[in-house]
């Protein structure tokens, strides 16, 4: 055995030893956070220096079945999927399809504008900051809402500022983005993100639930106050196989919603974090451009930390401005967030517990993250 070998494998199995020493402390800490919350199961990853160096499961994927949680298990992220839909829509920018201060109306096919401020061009730019001064009023599962050939009531759907000039958080914003994405490109919106986004990254996932193993999927689950028990969404991965069928491109886009339907795991979503970290680059080249992520990545407003899709905030981690996005829908909560000037990111994926909340962010999630910071980051 040489000296430099004998030094090599000294040094790896000091590392190895460090590794399983913070791994155990995680899940000694993430465990008591179950233990002091209620708590069905959740995934996360850690990313240091651009790298996965830790992933683990908790709890349960089915409770009527018995089912432990794995890291092979999928979540509806909820949220976290505008990011994709921003991605796309950065692509289609960079392939002079679109402009991000392009009249709206145009994009979409039908009059999108603020009956109070009718001469104010509502953008592309807009609407993925959530300055458009659209609202969700009306419900955000058709694009029926807030088209005037279509709804009477259309009006509701816009709030009294001038877009432009407030911030207002609107699902429907991104669901009318998903249409556009198919106007523009001609793909389904599913597809695109498949075609464009996951498959170049390698990543299993998406936004139509017939295309996915649903074994993998894990059950979300609604925390019931009154009963102090957690009820399985059944909603939650409905596949709209009919609707599907029948989908008109541009038009009826909202079956996949592009503003919280993509289905993924707690790795994979770390991966795609990666890219954004490293400003859109991966192993095989580039997502999107440096310039497309920053501008993603750039609050518009210092009242608002939103910039296209993803927020900036500090208090999620203290003494750490952290970038990405959270997710609650179903009984789930999410966050995906990352440095990227310290090369280091979390996921935390949860599929049910009490929806209690601390300074913005869903209490679970935030004593999640940090556990996973300061023994994996900090330390």
């Amino acid at each position: 055995m040489t000296k430099q070998f004998l030094l090599f494998l000294l040094c790896f199995l000091g590392i190895t030893a460090a590794v399983f020493a913070q791994a155990s402390k995680a899940e000694e800490g993430l465990g008591q956070i179950i233990k002091d919350n209620k708590v069905v199961g959740f995934s996360v990853a850690v990313v240091k220096n651009h790298k996965i160096i830790y992933t683990h499961s908790f709890g349960m994927q089915d409770i009527e079945k018995n089912i432990p949680l794995t890291d092979n298990a999928m979540f509806r992220i909820a949220s976290i999927s505008k990011s994709f839909t921003a991605t796309s829509i950065m692509q289609l920018v960079e392939a002079n399809k679109l402009s991000l201060d392009d009249d709206f109306s145009k994009l979409v096919g039908f009059k999108v504008r603020n009956p109070k401020f009718p001469e104010t061009v509502i953008t592309l730019r807009m609407i993925l900051s959530h300055t458009s001064s659209v609202n969700d009023s009306q419900g955000y599962f058709t694009l029926d809402v807030i088209n005037p050939a279509k709804n009477p009531n259309w009006a509701k759907c816009y709030n009294d500022y001038e877009p432009g000039k407030g911030y207002a958080y609107c699902n429907l914003n991104f669901n009318m983005t998903g249409a556009v994405i198919e106007k523009v490109s001609g793909e389904r919106f599913d597809q695109y993100v498949k075609h464009h986004i996951l498959d170049p990254l390698g990543l299993y996932g998406g936004y139509c639930v017939d295309s996915l193993d649903k074994t993998r999927f894990a059950t979300l689950y609604e925390y019931n106050k009154d009963s102090a028990k957690f009820i399985a969404a059944t909603a939650a991965y409905n596949p709209r196989s009919e609707e599907i069928k029948n989908h008109i491109l541009g038009e009826t886009t909202p079956i996949f919603s592009p503003t919280g339907g993509m289905k993924i795991s707690a790795t994979d979503l770390a991966k795609y974090m990666i890219m954004h970290s490293r400003h859109g680059k991966y192993k095989g080249g580039r997502i999107i451009s440096k310039s497309s992520s920053i501008q993603m990545q750039t609050k518009l407003s210092d009242d608002e930390g939103y910039g296209l899709a993803l927020e900036t905030t500090d208090k999620l981690i203290p003494g750490e401005t952290m970038c990405g996005h959270t997710g609650s829908a179903y009984g789930l909560y999410s966050a995906m967030f990352f440095n990227s000037k310290k090369k280091f990111g979390i996921v935390v994926i949860c599929n049910g517990c009490g929806p209690t909340y601390d300074t913005g962010f869903n209490t679970v999630i935030k004593s999640a993250v940090n556990c996973l910071y300061d023994t994996f980051i900090k330390n």
